[in-house]
């Protein structure tokens, strides 16, 4: 990556983004930055004038110019924080949600518009670009309330058609882009996912996928379901009275919402339910985020061994939960 490429990306995205306000009637009368503070006015929680100015990076000059023109517009109300008199709370009044609102179907219809072009196969490798320039280039803050959901919405559920499809093709995805992997570990997870396919026992051995509501795209042959974020699997080991944990995954967007616990959480209460006595996994240690997940759940790491694998030196790493010990 050079800086001549950076800047020919950026000027072919910012081209792009220009296509969706074509006319220039996206966020008429308001400019911009007008309506991104709109918009976090009516997705945000913390609504005092100073959050704003942070959440935004915006001149507390310009800010006030804005807040001002907006209350003489009837679009908001302003007093004094309740926490602390000296900040100034800030919130929308119904005509400032209304004008809120329709701005934020017009954004919606203008983005729907663009992604209706792009080929259905082809969604989830943009998705994966995004997550991808997201993580590399973000400054670590979470991302703001209207960008992902609630960790009430997301479900655990069984696989369904293509499900088994979507682990293999995910992680291989994955772990390629975040760790430069090769089709080694493709290899290797399709195995496991064939071999619980074509042969496993439905009392003593189960897949969880993890999933938020529809997402952009979907239609009647999704059969209702929602968008596939994490997944997990719990088969029988060699070893006797041991179960096995194994391709943990969560996708970049729902990270932070507690999916990964919930999935090893399942798998710990359906291994000790069915009578396991053990439980183990095998996980690499640069999966830092996936360890510290193990280590809340009771894990202890066993053994350790470099290793060569995926087209990358590792450290292989063994970790147990003796489920008779945590279940007392």
């Amino acid at each position: 990556m050079t800086v001549q490429d950076f800047r020919a990306f950026n000027r072919f995205y910012t081209n792009v983004i220009g296509a969706l306000d074509y006319g220039r009637h996206l966020y008429a009368p308001y400019t911009l930055t007008e309506s991104r503070i709109l918009y976090e006015l009516a997705n945000s929680r913390r609504t005092d004038a100073a959050d704003l100015r942070a959440e935004l990076s915006l001149d507390a000059g310009y800010l006030s110019r804005i807040l001002n023109k907006f209350e003489q517009g009837g679009l908001i109300e302003r007093a004094p924080s309740e926490k602390d008199p000296r900040r100034r709370r800030v919130g929308l009044t119904p005509r400032g949600r209304e004008t809120a609102a329709l701005l934020d179907e017009r954004a919606r219809e203008a983005v729907g518009s663009l992604l209706g072009v792009v080929r259905p196969g082809d969604r989830s490798r943009l998705a994966e670009a995004m997550h991808t320039i997201r993580s590399i280039l973000g400054d670590g803050r979470a991302a703001s309330p209207g960008d992902r959901e609630d960790a009430d919405d997301v479900v655990l559920r069984e696989p369904g058609p293509g499900d088994l499809g979507w682990i293999v093709q995910r992680n291989a995805a994955l772990y390629a882009a975040e760790y430069g992997w090769n089709a080694d570990y493709e290899g290797l997870v399709a195995r496991i996912v064939a071999d619980f396919a074509q042969d496993h026992d439905p009392h003593l051995e189960r897949v969880w996928i993890a999933e938020l509501p529809g997402a952009f795209g979907q239609d009647e042959a999704d059969g209702g379901r929602g968008r596939p974020v994490g997944c997990v699997m719990c088969v029988r080991d060699e070893a006797p009275a041991t179960a096995r944990l194994r391709l943990l995954l969560v996708e970049p967007g729902a990270r932070g919402l507690g999916v990964g616990d919930r999935l090893v959480g399942a798998v710990v209460d359906f291994a000790r339910g069915v009578g396991y006595r053990d439980l183990v996994l095998w996980t690499n240690d640069v999966l830092g985020a996936a360890r510290r997940i193990y280590q809340r759940h009771g894990f202890v790491l066993v053994a350790e061994k470099p290793h060569r694998s995926f087209g990358q030196d590792l450290v292989g790493q063994d970790w147990r939960l003796d489920l008779r010990a945590t279940g007392e």
